[in-house]
């Protein structure tokens, strides 16, 4: 009795945690109908700035706590002012919740660059000596933390009930249409939610720091768990995402106490998903629905990027000979981010079949990797297979999983779908750290042997960057006419209007089934190349992460073009290699690309020249005696 009230104290304790970034999430969902996945990223920020402050400054506690509270919050204002508030009336919820992701990697880098990869720890605040209660110990800590966590959720509760601009700010959730029209000013509380989420945020980082290792990718951790319990809460429901962060906090803890700490993250992610399949809007949802703005769907679609025409064939082919010739023009350390940016485009041109031709968003094509990087290195390795027959059956496995999800999220749109994709990748990252009898956990998979076919091996790197782009040309031939075919122009219409689409007799299930079944075929024969690559696997090589980064490549080259891709792949990969001294701002500009490319490039290097070109060769030619008679005035 004693261990389970033990044990259900530190789950409510944690469970507060969850519940103050819940509550940000919910806040920010209920006035734009966009979740941020930038939460967290103020959460980590705030907490190294205590860290700086008390620990590296000796400021007073209460102090540095106001100072990282106001510093962060103010960060977090220009921030939404200069990338969040503005990119709302251009881009739809799908997007706008890549570039909240953006915008994590961004401040991650930015922490990263400021203070290094080391961790910190921040000594309690009132000393490390607990509080006993009726026999039960109690960090002190954690009566800070749950005393913090009231006052923000009384806080809240005051602001959306009690005042006039709580009034205005349900307005805006409710129909922000209609709130324009009665005069409230939408873009400018739109701004204020974002600075009031990102002032939470930062309460919630530093309150917990000291109990925590602070490191620069933290913003992570904050950000999944507080996306977990408002998810299983209720999205639009300030009560639900209390319940839910105090739910997920005590499940986990009971889950580490009597199964094992390693399978607490991946059973409440188990549950997330169950929770968004059977019961979407949250466990404890009971609020009202943000109303549909049909205004809000102008922004969602654009236009498939085409080339046609011989000019097109010239071009492909000189880059094509390009692409053969490069090998012998750069040294060997540059050819191996080369074949690593093959690798990582094989399973882009699958994201890009499944988004920017088919419009449905996924954040788990990191999760695929894996899952055909370890069956194929673990078959490999452990039990002696032929790497092909390996990677077959990589891509088989996968395929069973993408048919599974895919068809139990088949009623999911939009942002629910990008959720739940998400909430498959977490899953399998939890599985790959914890499986360490077949993964070899954080430790990784030792020992993988390079790629062969038959007696063939392909032991260089020289080999392996012409096996990985003979792959490349096939799929991009077979793609290329495929997309122009009915299947193609089916895709292309659920991407549209999947309503307008089933009108017209499409089964739009068995195509979105089709183009989610060859973006994870092709993330597993990426996983599997990238692994036989590297001779060696790890949990973090093919995370979560990596399914934002490769959304970062298919942005910044150019959705729905097939090619564009590489472009985004080669300058994220390569661009670190090149300026070695700089690697360090890597993490760092990726988010800034991705946050830049939503803002100001949404077509993307490559679509954004085609789109040039376009209106070059469609613009009115005036003729000569007119443009004569202009000269001469």
């Amino acid at each position: 009795m004693y261990h389970a009230a033990q044990i259900i104290i530190g789950g409510l304790v944690q469970g507060s945690v969850f519940a103050i970034i819940a509550l940000g999430l919910s806040l920010v969902h209920r006035v734009t109908g966009v979740i941020n996945l930038a939460q967290g990223g103020f959460c980590i920020i705030s907490a190294l700035l205590l860290y700086s402050l008390e620990v590296s400054y000796g400021w007073p506690v209460p102090l540095a706590f106001i100072a990282a509270v106001v510093g962060t919050t103010i960060f977090g204002v220009a921030l939404g002012a200069a990338t969040f508030v503005p990119a709302l009336s251009r881009l739809g919820n799908s997007s706008m919740l890549m570039l909240s992701a953006g915008l994590l990697t961004f401040i991650g880098g930015l922490a990263l660059v400021i203070w290094g990869s080391q961790p910190y720890a921040v000594p309690p605040f009132s000393g490390e000596q607990p509080v006993t209660i009726l026999g039960v110990r109690i960090p002190s800590q954690g009566i800070w933390i749950a005393g913090t966590a009231v006052i923000i959720i009384a806080g809240a509760w005051f602001l959306m009930a009690k005042t006039s601009l709580g009034k205005a700010l349900t307005a805006c959730a409710e129909n922000p249409t209609a709130a324009r029209f009665m005069g409230v000013d939408v873009q400018r509380l739109t701004l204020f939610s974002f600075g009031l989420t990102a002032m939470i945020g930062a309460i919630g980082g530093a309150v917990v720091a000291p109990i925590m290792s602070l490191q620069f990718d933290a913003g992570g951790f904050f950000t999944n768990s507080g996306f977990v319990a408002v998810a299983i809460g209720g999205m639009n429901s300030f009560p639900g995402a209390i319940a839910g962060g105090l739910f997920l906090g005590v499940a986990e803890q009971l889950a580490a106490g009597y199964v094992s700490s390693l399978f607490a993250n991946a059973l409440a992610l188990g549950l997330l998903l169950v929770t968004l399949l059977w019961r979407p809007q949250g466990l404890f949802f009971a609020g009202r629905q943000r109303r549909h703005d049909v205004r809000e769907d102008q922004r969602v679609y654009k236009s498939i990027i085409r080339f046609r025409g011989r000019g097109a064939m010239i071009w492909a082919l000189l880059g094509l000979a390009v692409l053969i010739a490069l090998p012998y023009m750069v040294g060997s350390g540059l050819l191996s981010s080369l074949v690593i940016t093959g690798i990582l485009f094989i399973a882009v041109i699958g994201l890009d079949v499944l988004m920017g031709y088919g419009g449905q968003v996924s954040l788990g094509q990191g999760g695929f990797m894996a899952i055909g990087g370890y069956t194929a290195a673990v078959l490999a390795t452990t039990y002696g297979w032929s790497p092909l027959v390996g990677v077959i059956a990589g891509i088989v496995v996968s395929l069973i999983c993408a048919m599974l999800l895919s068809v139990v999220t088949m009623r999911l749109r939009g942002a629910y779908l990008a959720l739940a994709t998400l909430t498959f990748g977490l899953l399998i990252d939890s599985l790959t750290v914890g499986l360490t009898d077949i993964t070899g956990g954080p430790s990784g998979l030792v020992g993988i042997p390079s790629f062969s076919i038959g007696p063939y091996v392909f032991a260089s790197q020289m080999s392996v960057y012409y096996l990985v782009l003979g792959i490349i040309v096939v799929l991009l031939v077979a793609f290329f006419g495929a997309l122009r075919s009915s299947f193609g122009r089916a895709l292309q219409a659920i991407r549209a209007d999947q309503t307008a689409a089933a009108a017209l007799g499409i089964n739009v299930p068995r195509h979105k089934m089709a183009a989610f079944s060859i973006a994870a075929a092709l993330a597993s024969l990426s996983g599997s190349l990238y692994a036989f690559d590297f001779h060696f696997l790890a949990p973090e090589m093919v995370s979560t992460s990596r399914s934002f980064e490769m959304i970062a490549m298919l942005v910044v080259g150019g959705e729905a073009t097939l090619v564009g891709g590489l472009s985004g792949a080669a300058l994220i990969t390569l661009l670190p290699t090149i300026f070695q001294p700089f690697a360090a701002y890597k993490t760092l500009a990726e988010g800034a690309i991705l946050v830049l490319a939503f803002q100001y490039m949404p077509d993307g290097i490559l679509g954004s020249l085609a789109r040039l070109l376009q209106r070059k060769r469609t613009a009115p030619k005036l003729p000569a005696a007119t443009l004569a008679k202009g000269e001469a005035r």
